[in-house]
């Protein structure tokens, strides 16, 4: 996962700049001199992460100085700096470790103060190139110190584009694209509003920007629209994540939440765990994975699960009452399933069955996931969450809203 570009991606937009292309290509030198020189003829600035360190696979400042057409000079100062970071770590300054301090002619240094690998800043037929270490932490520090500054000094310091990103979740990427055709024919006629789409598993990010810089009050009506049309798939917008948002509404009606596990092995509890501040709302759990522990600590009914297995509606719905029941929490939530890769007491691999039980009674849903054991099991949770924000918002168990055509 790129997450380098897209960490990029989000500070450059909420900077003004436009984002035109995202490349990621391997450490040979040709391959890595033909990406740079298509992205220094395409863009007014260019930024590469990665292929600045200590080994011999690192090969950045070789193909910068290629694309630019002039050799590489070793800065005697940055290899000083090497020098005293290595000895204070007990290590020996190698060959391969000088190779740090070569910076193409006309460039400059770009210093590191998260690692030993300086970044670098050159003009290429006027382009402006940086080059930062790949390592994410000292890529954000460098850039967010020191190349976005001179970018927006270079820009004139544009004001940053409108953006807002609305999450869904139920509903597939295809589905979430059909309901926003109307929202898209009618930008097409004003051109002042960019839709995109980010698929997750389980969830659906519609992010709108602007085309120009501000554009805010076109963004907040294409927004409206959006809303309009996606109705209560739609959980949140931003950075807001399906489990805090569970974790809110539990929070704000004085509510818990206990969670009995098969298939999902503890990640449903993990989920809501990693929200801060979750332990007002969350009792605990209980990883009930084999059969028989279904019966013995959640209650559920022997028999059922005798004749029919434990991929059971009805299963679903007695493991949710008895998490419930066994932890006092106002609602319950459960998994059963067969996650694969094999079949299991007859049902299919990818069938799921999730249920809530709570004051208004135990609601259950069936599902049929695709995908192999871990994606099945991603993909439960985020059912299973959002089955619970239904409940609590009183809103039906699946999206029903219909789409054109």
């Amino acid at each position: 996962m790129n997450t380098n570009a897209s960490r990029l991606g989000r500070l450059l937009t909420d900077a003004g700049m436009r984002v035109v292309g995202v490349s990621t290509v391997g450490d040979g030198l040709d391959e890595l001199v033909g990406v740079l020189r298509i992205a220094v003829d395409r863009a007014d600035a260019v930024l590469v992460t990665g292929g600045l360190g200590p080994t011999s696979d690192d090969r950045t400042r070789e193909a910068l100085a290629r694309v630019a057409g002039v050799g590489l000079h070793r800065d005697e100062a940055v290899v000083q700096w090497l020098r005293e970071r290595y000895a204070s770590m007990g290590h020996e300054l190698n060959g391969l470790g000088l190779q740090q301090a070569d910076v193409p002619e006309g460039g400059r240094v770009l210093p590191n103060d998260r690692g030993s690998a300086p970044g670098l800043g050159i003009d290429i037929r006027g382009t402006a190139v940086y080059a930062t270490p790949g390592v994410p932490h000292e890529m954000a520090a460098m850039v967010g110190d020191q190349v976005l500054p001179d970018l927006l000094r270079r820009s004139g310091s544009p004001a940053p584009r409108a953006q807002r990103v609305l999450r869904t979740v139920g509903v597939g990427e295809g589905i979430v694209a059909r309901c926003l055709e109307p929202l898209e024919t009618e930008l097409a006629q004003t051109g002042a509003v960019e839709v995109a789409y980010l698929a997750e598993p389980g969830e659906t990010r519609v992010k709108l920007t602007s085309t120009a810089s501000g554009g805010g009050e076109a963004v907040d009506a294409a927004a409206l629209r959006a809303y309009e049309l996606l109705g209560d798939c739609v959980y949140a917008e931003g950075t807001k994540t399906l489990p805090s948002v569970v974790a809110r509404l539990l929070v704000q009606r004085g509510a818990t939440v206990a969670a009995a596990e098969s298939l999902t092995g503890g990640l449903l509890a993990a989920a809501l765990v990693a929200v801060p501040g979750v332990s007002a709302a969350f009792r605990g759990s209980v990883t009930a994975y084999a059969t028989d522990v279904k019966a013995s600590v959640l209650g559920v009914d022997a028999a059922l699960l005798a004749d029919e297995g434990a991929v059971h509606p009805r299963v679903a719905c007695e493991m949710a009452e008895g998490v419930r029941s066994l932890l006092s929490g106002t609602y319950g939530v459960a998994t059963t399933g067969v996650a694969g890769p094999d079949p299991q007491d007859g049902r299919p691999v990818g069938e799921v069955h999730i249920a809530v039980a709570g004051p208004e009674g135990t609601v259950a849903v069936a599902a049929r996931l695709p995908g192999d054991r871990d994606r099945i099991r991603t993909l439960t949770v985020v059912r299973a969450l959002e089955l619970l924000r239904r409940t609590l918002l009183g809103l039906p168990r699946e999206h029903t809203r219909e789409f054109p055509g």
